[in-house]
């Protein structure tokens, strides 16, 4: 399968590559990177001390070359790769977040003309830690307060981040409720007693902490704890590379990293 990276001089995108340059079943055949990029024309594998004739350009029409495109960059620049995608019959990876309404719209509409796997979190074990939070909210839906706490580096530009947000809305999904009516974003002041049923977000940023999440349920006596931590970002990638071969055989839909990783 041939697989276009996007963002291939920053951090996650050598990552992917180097993931995809060591994957059986992947062949690297695209490199992007925006126009300015001091690395155009290099090889994409240059970084690795690998010659890998895949050269970095900001061409887009390149995407014609490949099956199926990687993309962990922002909002702006996923939403553009994506009209070329859907001009070139190009299936999407999207692990990119911070998308609005608008964006996300956008994302749905692509879906009808080509396979997207669209995910806040790309590591598998991410994803099995949202299969838990589902079964705990369902056993832990009267009595218990859930709050969400999450930890990144400095350098993320959104907050809540991608993965704590659809961790609170697998938690009201399960409750029966929509998450933007019981989410608590933010304390401050003189906030009274917190309500019965709210969901409550804290956010840390520092350093080069890669991602940490922890819910609680808090119960009366007992404190249930699920957490995920990561140490490199090379379950993202290795998670990508699993949702790239399952949108091999799919021509159209939006799919979830749930739907990757309950697949055979």
């Amino acid at each position: 399968m041939r697989i276009a990276i996007s963002g291939a001089n920053g951090r996650m995108g050598r990552m992917l590559i180097e993931a995809v340059l060591n994957h059986p079943e992947l062949t690297l055949s695209v490199a992007l990177d925006h126009s300015e990029s001091n690395h155009l024309g290099q090889d994409a594998g240059a970084f690795l001390g690998k010659t890998t004739d895949v050269l970095i350009t900001a061409d887009l029409s390149a995407l014609a070359n490949a099956d199926c495109l990687i993309d962990f960059t922002r909002p702006e620049g996923t939403l553009t790769y994506l009209k070329a995608c859907r001009d070139y019959k190009t299936k999407m990876v999207i692990g990119t977040t911070g998308f609005d309404e608008q964006g996300k719209q956008a994302i749905e509409d692509a879906s009808k003309d080509i396979a997207i796997v669209f995910a806040p979190n790309m590591s598998i074990g991410v994803n099995a830690t949202l299969k838990l939070l589902a079964l705990a909210a369902q056993l832990l839906n009267s009595g218990y307060d859930a709050e969400i706490f999450e930890v990144h580096h400095k350098h993320k530009i959104d907050a809540p981040s991608g993965t704590a947000l659809i961790m609170g809305e697998v938690i009201a999904n399960e409750w029966g409720k929509n998450l933007n009516d019981i989410a608590d974003w933010a304390r401050h002041g003189h906030t009274g007693a917190r309500q019965d049923g709210h969901i409550g977000f804290s956010v840390a940023r520092g350093g080069d902490i890669i991602g940490e999440h922890t819910v609680m349920f808090c119960g009366t006596g007992e404190r249930i704890e699920i957490a995920h931590k990561s140490s490199s970002r090379a379950t993202y990638a290795q998670g990508s590379c699993k949702a790239s071969i399952f949108l091999r055989n799919k021509a159209t839909g939006l799919y979830s990293m749930s739907d990757v990783i309950s697949s055979p």
